[in-house]
């Protein structure tokens, strides 16, 4: 009886002892293995040379003093950050909007009815860009900044849509009801109840819808035009007709400017859960 009382302590097996941090190890290779290539421009944007060398000969500011000097360069800028932002808030009117309408309400279709709304994201771009430049070609939008804000937004609002489920989660409904009872519409339930609930995810998908908009290079080179040409579609052109060792400096403040962007939303999804 004492021999059947005991159980009998199985050892894990070599394979299931290593496997898991061979799995680490191999996910820490791809990783590097990807960002690499964005680290080393970092130390070629401080170069002052007339052409991309690493390790540089000598380090200065030259390449970011071109960089900030340039009108052409500025005004791409400029254009790239205005449809950033336009992007942004129309992908958060529109995204917010479905993600609380689809999450409060029941109806038939409505899982047809999200698998439509987020399809742009399992699209090639290259696809969506020359539909995209089809339609806006009827309608005499291609080459204008409201034609790159229209495109641009199709590619974000599903991104919104999916943050806006994650926040809308943690929100509790009883909050809602009790704000009815009392006579609250449904604009200001939103609006004084939902919206200061899901700050940190609101903040995520603008984020998103930002840098995903001043990002994007495929839809943006399709729709574009010499008025309306946006920072990516100028750097690919400059990579396409000559290599200027500026992309180098762009490239490091944009690598920046992204890695910042994951941390905060990293930080602010933490601090939402």
């Amino acid at each position: 009886m004492a021999a059947m009382g005991k159980r009998t302590l199985k050892r894990p097996s070599l394979a299931e002892h290593w496997f898991p941090a061979l799995g680490i190890v191999a996910a820490i290779f791809g990783y590097v293995f990807l960002v690499l290539p964005s680290l080393i421009v970092i130390p070629m944007s401080f170069g002052t040379g007339s052409e991309l060398v690493f390790p540089p000969r000598s380090y200065s500011l030259e390449l970011y003093r071109q960089y900030f000097q340039e009108s052409t360069w500025m005004a791409v800028t400029g254009q790239s950050v205005k449809v950033g932002l336009a992007t942004m808030a129309v992908s958060l009117v529109f995204g917010f909007s479905a993600a609380y309408g689809i999450s409060r309400t029941n109806f038939r279709g409505k899982g047809l009815l999200t698998v439509f709304l987020l399809s742009p994201m399992f699209m090639p771009h290259i696809a969506m860009a020359l539909a995209m430049y089809l339609y806006l070609s009827r309608l005499g939008l291609v080459g204008t900044t409201f034609g790159l804000v229209a495109a641009h937004t199709l590619v974000t609002v599903p991104f919104v849509i999916v943050t806006a489920f994650a926040g809308l989660r943690y929100v509790d409904r009883n909050l809602e009801l009790a704000a009815a009872t009392m006579g609250a519409g449904r604009l200001r339930i939103i609006w004084k109840v939902v919206l200061p609930l899901i700050v940190p995810s609101i903040i995520v998908a603008s984020l998103f819808a930002f840098l995903l908009s001043f990002d994007e290079v495929v839809i943006s080179y399709f729709i574009s035009s010499v008025q309306s040409e946006t920072l990516p579609v100028k750097m690919y052109s400059s990579i396409h007709w000559e290599i200027s060792p500026v992309l180098a400096a762009i490239s490091s403040l944009l690598t920046v400017l992204s890695f910042g962007a994951c941390v905060a939303m990293s930080l602010l999804q933490r601090n939402d859960q």
